[in-house]
């Protein structure tokens, strides 16, 4: 038996001889998924780089960049789905404090994101595709979700590196602020056209992390007054959901994901629990109730049973939204939520995966697909990662 093989176990029978029958051992899902991941999805060996895709594909495109995917010779993963599988990682250690999660970080994690980064531009930030490859583009929104990694690291574990890699990246991200619709943060540096909702509430989210990780009240300024320009100028006021973007002409796009509100509740927690101010609170609330409305729906399953199934989406938007969910919790201990979250994953668990364990789009289980996006297997790392650390 491989030490691998005998760390999942041991970790495997720890949780389940504490766990309640009826619930499935989180930490040992995400563990062993984690194991899987780079398994799998390792570019090659003794590479710290993942691929896109599992089985490897070639071919494959990504189709979330805004200029066309280029990319030739032997392709790994865009930046975007590689930090899911860091905040995964980062998550598994908010939940354990088991420091072989810090050394997977900072062995692993680490140097696969230095491939990304690109000092010639300044500020520096890490850039959508490895830098060996050319200048790519440069997405706010990929830089932020860094940045709040790094601070919850930070918390987590007091080191001030972390930190300082925190603040490093807020640095760009906040260079994406103008007054052209009297404020916020485009989406992307090359082709600022827009000003979307997942780089302006996450950004609200990482000042207001950073004002906890330093005291530095500039960040908790920051926090405030993305968060109010976010609210004024994206929010849906008649189901108080969250719209995409806006451009500079002011034409909003009007689609709705899940982890843009999930962001904007997450901020909105955090700015009650920093100012005390109940608006933000009631804020929360409300926003937590519109989420929950749209984005599940009762569902029958192949078990013959009936729960508020989350409406197909991406996994990874999902997995952001549970931050929020999981930060109000905190506040009003209203288990509604989290249990809802719970019931479908647990569901997910047993019905919704393939024959090397990993998890399919589809959380109902009846749809299969062959191939499988990096994203989404780190998404549910961090998910059942921090539905453990609930209590």
């Amino acid at each position: 038996m491989t030490k691998n093989v005998f760390l999942f176990f041991s970790l495997f029978f720890s949780i389940s001889s504490m766990a309640s029958p009826k619930v499935p051992p989180y930490l040992a899902i995400a563990d062993s998924t984690l194991n899987l991941i780079y398994q799998h999805f390792r570019a090659e060996e003794g590479s710290c780089l993942l691929n896109e895709t599992f089985p490897y594909d070639p071919k494959n495109v990504a189709t979330y960049v805004i200029n066309q995917d280029t990319v030739s010779k032997k392709r790994v993963a865009y930046l975007w789905p590689t930090s899911g599988v860091l905040s995964g990682v980062v998550a598994l250690y908010e939940a354990t404090h088991d420091l072989k999660y810090k050394t997977i970080f900072d062995s692993q994690i680490l140097p696969a994101l230095g491939a990304y980064y690109d000092t010639l531009r300044q500020p520096a930030c890490y850039q959508s595709y490895l830098s060996i490859a050319g200048h790519q583009d440069r997405y706010y929104d990929d830089n932020v979700w860094l940045a709040i990694d790094f601070a919850d690291l930070a918390l987590a574990t007091k080191e001030k590196r972390y930190l300082k890699k925190s603040e490093e990246i807020w640095k760009f991200v906040i260079s994406g602020w103008d007054e052209k619709l009297d404020g916020g943060i485009y989406w992307c540096e090359q082709k600022k056209e827009s000003k979307n909702t997942c780089s302006n509430a996450p950004s609200a989210v990482a000042a207001a992390k950073l004002y906890l990780a330093s005291k530095n009240k500039s960040y908790l300024q920051w926090a405030k007054k993305i968060y109010a320009w976010t609210k004024q100028n994206l929010q849906d006021k008649s189901d108080f959901l969250y719209y995409d973007n806006i451009n500079l002409n002011g034409k909003i796009s009007k689609e709705k994901y899940a982890y843009n509100s999930g962001q904007m509740l997450q901020a909105a927690v955090l700015l009650y629990q920093l100012t005390k101010n109940k608006s933000y609170l009631a804020d929360a609330r409300q926003l937590a109730a519109a989420c929950y409305a749209y984005y599940f729906d009762e569902a029958k399953l192949v078990n013959g049973k009936n729960i508020k199934l989350m409406k197909r989406g991406d996994t990874w938007f999902t997995a952001v939204m549970l931050r929020g969910f999981i930060e109000l919790y905190g506040v009003d201990k209203d288990r509604k939520y989290i249990d809802a979250f719970r019931q479908n994953l647990d569901y997910v668990a047993q019905f919704a995966r393939d024959e090397h364990r990993f998890f399919e789009n589809d959380w109902s289980g009846r749809e299969k697909k062959a191939s499988k996006w990096l994203l989404p297997q780190g998404a549910m790392v961090e998910m059942y990662a921090r539905l453990a650390a609930v209590r």
